[in-house]
């Protein structure tokens, strides 16, 4: 038995998928109270636990699929752009609800995606408040960039919005340290990310709150893929051959909270200070080699996080 179901803000369009191929269709408010309507719905009609596929749909998705889970189905979260690239190959043509439910349950009949394991509360809430924290300090500055060119008559305006996200990015971070030392495993591992050169508690906050369970990765590349800092292979026959620019199809905001500290780590981390050295005598573009030592980075904090031994110079 699948089920697929697709997420919007207000509501969810779903398609239950029985083994001989017959279907029904149902619809329901994206909110507590048609998610308990929904489990109701899957409990008359679904023969036990169901495989339930989702897209992961900017947050919208993440109140119904812990319901789900919890209910004891089998859930998938699924990249949109994997399920957009199903629904091509097979030739759809007409896009409504209920037919992108339809190839959401048929993707995950076909293809048997892995099933979904929500991280612990505390990851959730702590990846609720790295994001707040980015999106405070990214209107700030968006107000800095308005105060350099604001006529006088509204720089008083700006320059009292600029002081109240101060506060309230100030507040946010002791919100974000607070909660980390009030729960064991969070603090030991940010204890174990600070211990690289280059990497500060705001970047370990977001860097735990971004991957949440390390435990879900299986190797230092699955993480770069992650984080989308892996190189596009382009190869076609014997004339097209090399690696392209980043793939960029993971993490953004894990990518951009390494990009400082990638900096940093090229004045202050020994390994890497001379990993950058080596690069730029082989002439490759300063971008191209903040990139790699992002790269390096992330897959330094995987490897301390699994051994849970803090860094070590002589292993790095």
């Amino acid at each position: 038995m699948v089920v697929g179901i697709d997420v919007a803000k207000q509501t969810l369009a779903v398609v239950l998928v029985r083994p001989d191929g017959t279907r029904r269709q149902k619809s329901c408010a994206n909110s507590g109270t048609g998610h308990a309507e929904l489990l109701r719905w899957l409990t008359r009609h679904a023969e036990g636990p169901a495989a339930i596929g989702l897209e992961a749909t900017g947050g919208y998705h993440e109140a119904v699929a812990l319901a789900l889970h919890d209910a004891g189905h089998q859930v998938s979260v699924l990249n949109p752009q994997t399920v957009a690239a199903y629904a091509r190959s097979q030739l759809r043509r007409a896009k409504t609800d209920a037919r992108d439910a339809a190839v959401i349950a048929d993707y995950v009949r076909t293809q048997a995606p892995p099933v979904w394991v929500p991280p612990p509360p505390e990851a959730r809430v702590l990846q609720a408040l790295v994001r707040r924290l980015d999106a405070l300090l990214g209107m700030r500055t968006q107000e800095r960039n308005r105060l350099e060119t604001a006529a006088p008559v509204v720089q008083p305006s700006i320059t009292a919005t600029i002081a109240h996200l101060d506060t309230e990015i100030a507040s946010v971070k002791r919100q974000i340290a607070g909660h980390i030392d009030r729960h064991p495993t969070l603090r030991t591992q940010r204890d174990l990310i600070v211990s690289i050169p280059g990497i500060g508690e705001t970047t370990a906050a977001i860097v735990l709150g971004e991957l949440l369970d390390v435990a879900r990765f299986t190797s230092a590349r699955q993480v770069a893929a992650f984080a989308g800092l892996v190189p596009r292979l382009r190869q076609s026959g014997t004339s097209v051959r090399g690696r392209g620019p980043l793939a960029k199809l993971g993490a953004s905001r894990l990518r951009k909270a390494l990009y400082f500290p990638a900096l940093t780590a090229l004045r202050h981390h020994p390994a890497l200070r001379a990993f950058g050295a080596r690069l730029r005598a082989a002439g490759k573009p300063k971008m191209l080699i903040v990139a790699a030592v992002m790269r390096k980075l992330i897959q330094q904090v995987y490897a301390i996080l699994r051994t849970r031994h803090p860094f070590d110079p002589a292993r790095a």
